[in-house]
């Protein structure tokens, strides 16, 4: 395999995250939520959503030599796109507690698991790596809206 592969792979597994034995995209979310405090929350809005969009381009290019690599479509070691929801719901919180991170990423889990409409609908919206990467966007913004509401009442 070639370097720039066996790179591409590690990023869309984001590490070893990808290739648990079971539930790689509960461990790719739990990873995400553990960087976001260094890794995301740190930089200003605008930079927060830029790295975002960047993350979701990278990750379809990424994704797409990923499935051509193992060999099947959306690949479970494929988790850069739980990466990137989970993300998205801690976008708004510039400052948010365990709880609220914990929230996050139960929220997510369950909408990137039941995959709601028109969560489950997307994944054939975009061609390749991209169709892996928007079902999570879409997943994610029905945990930010959750968590959001959450976060309005007081509970989180």
């Amino acid at each position: 395999m070639r370097f720039q592969d066996s790179c591409t792979l590690a990023f869309c597994r984001l590490g070893i995250a990808g290739l648990a034995p079971r539930a790689p995209g509960t461990w790719g979310t739990a990873l995400a939520c553990l960087m976001a405090p260094v890794c995301f929350l740190p930089l200003g809005l605008g930079w927060r959503v830029l790295l975002l969009m960047a993350l979701f381009a990278a990750g379809g290019v990424a994704a797409g030599r990923a499935e051509t690599l193992l060999g099947r479509k959306d690949p479970g070691e494929v988790v850069i796109d739980e990466l990137v929801g989970a993300w998205l719901v801690l976008l708004p919180f510039a400052h948010p507690d365990f709880w609220l991170i914990l929230s996050a990423f139960v929220c997510f889990r369950i909408f990137d698991i039941a995959k709601p409409w028109p969560v489950r609908a997307s994944e054939t919206w975009l061609p390749g790596g991209f169709g892996v990467m928007i079902d999570d966007v879409l997943a994610g913004l029905w945990a930010l809206v959750c968590v959001a509401l959450l976060h309005w009442i007081g509970i989180v």
